[in-house]
């Protein structure tokens, strides 16, 4: 389904990575892991189309992901490393409205019920600004929960997790 090829990145004169050559399957799980600034993240980007890797090419399906732009974004979920969480907005507000900006149509059970399957239910109305570090990451991972997307593109999403929610987190991957 997801294949690198032949990928290198370069920051300024320092090549992070080159000759990377991935490919996954339906139901597989690629962790990629290194030291901070190894290019970690700049891999993630450049698998979600967001950055054109120096050299190499990233596949989906077998086509080009910039020629199916549109096709692989509607399959494909991205959560970087912040959670990107309103902090005015409630727990609940802050699901419905992701869902909504990424044209996915929720019911409020919906929302609600993805938020419960993370422990957030007692959450629902609170602003984020007043939910823990990991209660706020647990919300942005709900969206996960309701996206429609066959392929999850995830940086970090562990971290500042309790035993709980990883638990919990394992279990969805």
């Amino acid at each position: 389904m997801l294949e690198g090829k032949d990928l290198a990145c370069v920051r300024g004169e320092r090549t992070l990575f080159n000759h990377l050559n991935f490919t996954l399957h339906e139901g597989e799980l690629l962790l990629v892991q290194g030291a901070n600034g190894s290019g970690k993240t700049s891999l993630l980007r450049m698998v979600c189309g967001l950055m054109a890797p120096e050299f190499g090419e990233v596949l989906w399906r077998g086509e080009k992901i910039g020629a199916a732009r549109e096709s692989y974004h509607a399959e494909m979920a991205y959560f970087g490393h912040s959670p990107a969480v309103k902090e005015d907005l409630s727990a609940f507000e802050n699901l419905d409205f992701a869902c909504r900006l990424a044209g996915i149509p929720v019911k409020r059970e919906e929302v609600k019920g993805a938020l419960g399957h993370l422990g957030l239910g007692h959450c629902l109305n609170l602003p984020a600004k007043s939910l823990s570090q990991g209660q706020r990451r647990r919300v942005a991972l709900s969206r996960l929960l309701l996206a429609k997307a066959r392929l999850w593109i995830l940086d970090e999403p562990l971290t500042a997790l309790d035993q709980a929610a990883l638990k919990l987190v394992q279990s969805l991957l």
